[in-house]
């Protein structure tokens, strides 16, 4: 009777876990929903894409697919596109992306990421459009978390494919509901975890601790303790952790900002970084699409040590609207816009009061003014969805490779060669590979590409023999002999 009677408990115990969550299911608002459902699909369809015509903008892809290939397999993520036995621990401090291997080891392939990063972006449109349908109404809320979707800082983010920052935007938009909810406990855990996706979130979590501690002042003690958390990891981060796991023993990235510079001549500093018109574009963007109301809110001040850091740095990639820098503030950005409208709404002013009003037409006409020249925008031409004339033969030339094997290439086709194969970059000192592949429309050999890749592997490693084993469509690969 006693094993019966457990069973019937743990039945009725999974019954009602069930009904828990089927209940909590039908609580979500319908309008969070259909957005999240449409920004994912329209980024899978562009990340799809991009896949079938082998448009690379960067090596980035295939240095996070060979770091999920390595934690699939359970090891450390050593990554040998980035250098000999480079731990891609000692590039950005990212533990977190351990969370990638269970999902590549299901799915192995480049394209796997860029999928999760699209369901992991709308996933936290989900969130932004759940919190704006909560405060401000159903409909309010369905056009600014479309905006949001949308959003040009999420649009080019996605446009150059998976980053780490994948898994900072639904942490950033749990942690800010949390924050307009007044969920102090919630708002902490999941800022907090900021610190393990890249090490530069930590001057945004210091940011968003300081921003606790003023809004829940009986508690200010639990909001500078997530401020000291921020700065801590970050400085942990980049004086030891890296340092210690980088092949250099260095953070590579310390020389972006002079910092000795910046404190003999703060003057002179802050006016250089105000000269680059990419700044400007950047700083126009965010007020366009924010509706200019977002400065109201003191969610404002997370974007701060973001824009700082970039614009203080002599990256000039650092400072415009492109690439994945500005993914990380769109979840401020819409956070900030709807707390702003509450206030907005309490206000004795007439026209802040109006503005409240009109403030989410406004954004949601910007949102679709931008998005012709952004790149969703480029579904509209059939030549987007059209898959590469070098597709069949590029796989041909990939099937040519036996598993296991040791390739250099450029970065056209590093992600489609990772799960079968190692792969380096031929940019780096690599030793002798198995294979090189010479391609004719890879951008990264630059202006000049090999004529002859026999010639070109025989040169770069002196004594070796290279054998043309297969040529087509601009490819040329060679085997080493032996």
């Amino acid at each position: 009777m006693t094993v019966e009677r457990e069973r019937s408990t743990g039945a009725e115990l999974r019954r009602r876990a069930l009904r828990s969550a089927a209940a909590s299911f039908r609580r979500q608002p319908v309008e969070a929903w259909i957005v999240a459902g449409v920004v994912t699909a329209l980024y899978s369809v562009f990340s799809i894409a991009q896949w079938n015509r082998f448009d690379t903008p960067s090596w980035d892809l295939g240095i996070f697919t060979q770091l999920a290939k390595a934690y699939a397999g359970l090891n450390a993520p050593i990554v040998p596109i980035k250098g000999h036995e480079f731990n891609l621990l000692g590039d950005h401090f990212h533990p977190l992306l351990v969370v990638l291997g269970p999902v590549y080891a299901l799915f192995p392939s480049g394209l796997t990421l860029l999928i999760l990063q699209n369901v992991l972006i709308g996933f936290s449109a989900f969130v932004i459009t759940r919190l704006a349908v909560r405060h401000i109404g159903r409909s309010g809320g369905l056009f600014l978390g479309a905006a949001y979707g949308v959003s040009w800082g999420v649009q080019a983010a996605v446009a150059v494919q998976f980053h780490e920052i994948a898994l900072a935007l639904p942490l950033l938009a749990l942690a800010l509901e949390a924050y307009l909810d007044g969920r102090l406990r919630t708002a902490v855990v999941t800022a907090g975890l900021l610190v393990f996706v890249k090490e530069d979130l930590g001057l945004t979590v210091l940011a968003f601790g300081l921003v606790l501690a003023w809004r829940f002042r009986r508690h200010y003690k639990v909001g500078l303790g997530l401020a000291v958390w921020g700065l801590a990891w970050m400085v942990l981060s980049v004086a030891l952790i890296l340092p210690a796991l980088n092949t250099g023993g260095t953070y590579d990235y310390a020389d972006r900002i002079d910092i000795g510079a910046l404190l003999r001549d703060p003057v002179n500093t802050l006016f250089i970084m105000l000269t680059a018109p990419e700044k400007y574009e950047t700083l126009w963007l965010l007020l366009l699409a924010g509706g200019f109301l977002f400065l109201r809110s003191p969610l404002a001040l997370l974007m701060v040590p973001t824009l700082l850091w970039r614009f203080a740095a002599g990256n000039e990639f650092y400072w415009g609207p492109d690439w994945h820098y500005n993914a990380v503030l769109m979840p401020i950005l819409f956070a900030a816009l709807v707390d702003a409208i509450l206030a907005a709404r309490r206000s004795r002013r007439t026209w802040l009061r109006s503005y409240s009003a009109a403030v989410v037409p406004v954004v949601s006409v910007v949102a679709l003014m931008l998005l012709p020249n952004q790149p969703l925008g480029t579904l509209a031409k059939p030549e987007t969805l059209a898959q590469s004339p070098r597709w069949d033969a590029a796989h041909r030339l990939m099937d040519s490779i036996p598993q296991g094997s040791t390739v250099e290439t450029g970065v056209g086709l590093m992600p489609y060669l990772v799960p079968e194969t190692e792969v380096y970059w031929i940019g780096n000192e690599n030793p002798p590979p198995d294979y090189l592949i010479v391609d004719a429309d890879d951008w990264s050999w630059g202006p000049v590409r090999p004529s002859s890749a026999e010639q070109h592997a025989e040169d770069t490693w002196p004594g070796e023999n290279y054998t043309l084993v297969f040529e087509e469509a601009g490819y040329q690969l060679v085997k080493r002999d032996g």
